[in-house]
């Protein structure tokens, strides 16, 4: 607790100015109560920070490439088309797939047209597998390089068809 003691403090008056008057003396006590503050100490070593830092990086790197590319299914428009209809992604990078307009849709990898020693059944949906609702995805990472060509089965005769380039 703090206490502020008894002082001599001069206020000069302003009624009756005259030159050459003293000042009138007062003297005051009070008393204020102060709670203690408490003492708030951060301690981390220059490894903690280190090691702080580093794993943001790792999580922004692996963020950065959590979706390469999303492609719709179905225009905005409402036509039947892959929207992009031909891309380009990197070795490893997602790819999803988003249910938009004109559904059921699904993707499916033409096995004549990937590159060789990639099995289709693996990275495609299967042809009664159908995404129904707005918003519904499927996604694939692709890590050969090469082109792959793709259609939704119920509108492969509509034109429904697309490509990407695996670099």
């Amino acid at each position: 607790m703090a206490t502020v003691t008894a002082a001599a403090v001069a206020i000069p008056s302003f009624t009756g100015l005259k030159a050459g008057a003293t000042p009138a003396k007062v003297s005051a006590t009070a008393k204020v109560a102060a709670s203690p503050v408490p003492r708030v100490s951060i301690k981390a070593s220059l490894k903690d920070f280190g090691v702080a830092v580093a794993a943001t990086a790792a999580s922004a790197i692996l963020a950065s490439n959590a979706l390469a590319i999303e492609v719709k299914l179905g225009g905005d428009d409402g036509s039947l088309a892959f929207v992009p209809n031909e891309f380009s992604v990197s070795a490893g990078d997602k790819i999803v797939f988003k249910n938009n307009a004109g559904f059921p849709h699904n993707v499916v990898f033409d096995e004549d047209e990937i590159p060789s020693g990639v099995d289709a059944s693996k990275i495609s949906m299967s042809e009664e597998d159908l995404l129904n609702g707005p918003g519904e995805t499927y996604a694939v990472t692709l890590t050969e390089k090469g082109s792959y060509s793709f259609y939704c089965s119920p509108h492969q005769g509509a034109g429904m068809v697309g490509k990407v380039t695996v670099n």
